[in-house]
């Protein structure tokens, strides 16, 4: 028995792949996303069933240790139930952490770090929110005003790993794994992620974000993509706002799926259910999942 781990940018269609896996084997999902863990903004977030969805309140600071424990317990009882655990990915670090033991990172990149004080002294407060799109537990521990720790920890999100010492992605995994990427050519994404937030206000995010705003917030929580767009801004305002980080979240995500150790991509530009189809027959050509009950 194995583990398989879908990954790819935010609106690639990964939650309705990984149910239209569950449709076809035995099959757990685990999610591991940052913003998925808490409760009270399922719309925001995107939420669909899955294990390690909705299981913090809003003001829980979000430790990505506690999420590992977690995450194996999770993984580990549905292998020995005979199931295959399929770990949906939204969050680099705890996709990482769910499928691994997590390391400690190595040096910077020469140059990295100039170019990254670069990008804080142009703008500040949106190195910090790039941080805290890359990496969330780090910015969450990080003040906006620490030039020196903001500027470290993008470091590491470029290379792939955490400001917390932890690898994003190494190649030993805790059971054999397979993990597929999920491609989306640049303009199908850039439309899904419109449609996804229009449909997003359509469903009535803003009155989920004021709810969620009238009580206490943790650092972590607060630092969900769109909690400050829709809970400050007009409504169009708040639109065009949360499209355009999550683009900026979904560019950095396209560069993490390439740098993922023996990652198989897959196009994810047709319906759930044939994606899932050659999600399986990749993976079954490994010998990592057992046949299921399709048709």
């Amino acid at each position: 028995m194995s583990v398989l781990a879908i990954f790819g940018p935010t609106a690639s269609g990964k939650s309705a792949v990984a149910e239209a896996i569950a449709r076809r084997i035995p099959a757990d999902l685990v999610a591991a996303d940052s913003a998925q863990l808490y409760r009270g903004l399922p719309i925001l977030t995107s939420q669909s069933p899955a294990a390690l969805v909705a299981i913090w309140p809003l003001d829980h600071e979000a430790s990505v240790a506690e999420f590992e424990t977690l995450a194996h317990a999770a993984i580990d009882a549905s292998l020995a139930a005979g199931r295959t655990p399929v770990v949906v990915g939204g969050t680099g670090l705890y996709l990482r952490a769910a499928l691994a033991e997590l390391e400690v990172p190595p040096a910077p990149v020469p140059g990295a770090r100039d170019r990254w004080g670069a990008v804080y002294d142009k703008d500040a407060e949106q190195a910090h929110a790039l941080l805290a799109d890359l990496d969330p537990e780090a910015a969450a521990a990080v003040h906006p005003n620490d030039r020196r720790r903001v500027v470290r920890a993008l470091e590491l999100t470029e290379m792939g790993h955490s400001l917390h010492g932890e690898r994003l992605w190494a190649r030993d995994t805790r059971h054999p794994t397979t993990i597929i990427g999920l491609d989306v050519p640049p303009k199908d994404l850039e439309q899904r992620i419109v449609r996804r937030t229009r449909a997003m206000f359509e469903k009535g995010v803003e009155e989920e974000v004021r709810l969620a705003l009238g009580g206490p917030l943790s650092a972590t929580a607060g630092k969900i993509i769109g909690v400050r767009e829709v809970g400050e801004l007009s409504r169009d305002e708040a639109e065009t706002a949360l499209v355009t980080r999550t683009r900026r979240l979904a560019a950095y995500q396209r560069k993490w799926m390439r740098r993922i150790p023996g990652i198989v991509s897959v196009r994810a530009d047709r319906s759930p259910d044939e994606v899932a189809d050659d999600v399986l027959a990749l993976a079954r050509g490994g010998q990592r999942v057992p046949a299921g009950r399709e048709g």
